[in-house]
């Protein structure tokens, strides 16, 4: 059985979900949330009937804050932590990842990720494109698919399939955006890991940011439209000499003014901004363009 717990990110709902699957082993955890959510994920835990100690597997499917910034404190009751071979070394030392997301972040960097602590590279398992885990009675099959980012993973279980920030942002009733951070926003990739999905033909999509997809052909296609859409947009301008300065609050204004054309309130706009401030497409998408420019062919 799968339960969603809402983490309740900067006290929004269903802006950030981990995924609790139960086995005859005990809970496999899919995605931990940043550790500033740490004590509502520990209380979905327990209303559930476990302990935060329970959890002895824990699979990331990619190790941005938002999704692995947690970790550490189920490595530290003693659970693997499963991801893509190219997050291990930062997990195992997170310090650059850390200095790197202060630089962004600055002063909300506690606030919004709270503490971060590396993990023992024991406890550390890496898993290759297509590998199967037997955990419990329950298979669960890696995925690799970058395009949001290089260690990114999607973790299939039966004909579901949990993909982390691959298949895009969509809460409640609202359109799905795709999440462009830097610095591994690619839409090669991450078009070509839109296919593997259509590939896999699952039955239901479970995103991160948030909960539980079902029409999958219209929604990848609606993601591919508007990955496409957002990095020309970003591209236009870039081109014309516009500082990330000055696109960014155009941009922001441009999201803002499709998702209230959808009729979504206050509150939703909120969650979406939780979940995928726009900003951080336009610096994504921008380090897109530059790295295309120095190297022609991707």
């Amino acid at each position: 059985m799968m339960h969603i717990i809402d983490l309740h990110f900067l006290e929004h709902q269903q802006a950030i979900a981990s995924f609790l699957i139960e086995t005859s082993e005990g809970p496999v955890l899919i995605e931990t949330g940043p550790y500033s959510t740490f004590s509502h994920l520990k209380k979905g835990i327990e209303n559930l009937g476990y302990q935060v100690e329970d959890v002895k597997h824990v699979l990331l499917t990619h190790i941005h804050f938002d999704h692995a910034g947690a970790a550490w404190a189920f490595a530290r009751h003693g659970a693997t932590i499963y991801l893509h071979p190219f997050g291990a070394r930062h997990m195992a030392d997170p310090g650059k990842l850390v200095e790197s997301a202060r630089r962004i972040y600055k002063d909300d960097m506690d606030r919004l990720w709270s503490d971060i602590q590396a993990i023992p590279e024991k406890q550390l398992q890496t898993v290759e494109h297509e590998e199967t885990l037997h955990i419990g009675g329950v298979s669960f099959i890696s995925w690799h698919t970058p395009g949001h980012a290089n260690h990114h993973i999607a973790w299939q279980i039966g004909s579901d399939l949990f993909t982390g920030d691959v298949a895009g942002v969509k809460i409640g009733d609202g359109p799905v955006i795709p999440p462009c951070p830097p610095p591994d926003i690619s839409l090669e990739k991450w078009k070509n890991s839109l296919e593997i999905i259509r590939k896999i033909q699952p039955a239901k999509l479970y995103l991160t940011h948030y909960g539980e997809v079902t029409e999958i052909e219209a929604h990848l296609d609606l993601l591919e439209e508007h990955l496409n859409e957002y990095a020309y947009w970003i591209k236009e301008r870039w081109e014309q000499g516009m500082s990330l300065e000055e696109m960014t609050p155009l941009f922001e204004q441009y999201i803002q003014k499709e998702l209230k054309s959808k009729g979504l309130n206050d509150e939703a706009l909120a969650q979406y901004q939780a979940a995928n401030p726009a900003w951080m497409s336009v610096a994504g998408l921008v380090r897109y363009w530059k790295k295309k420019q120095e190297k022609p062919k991707d």
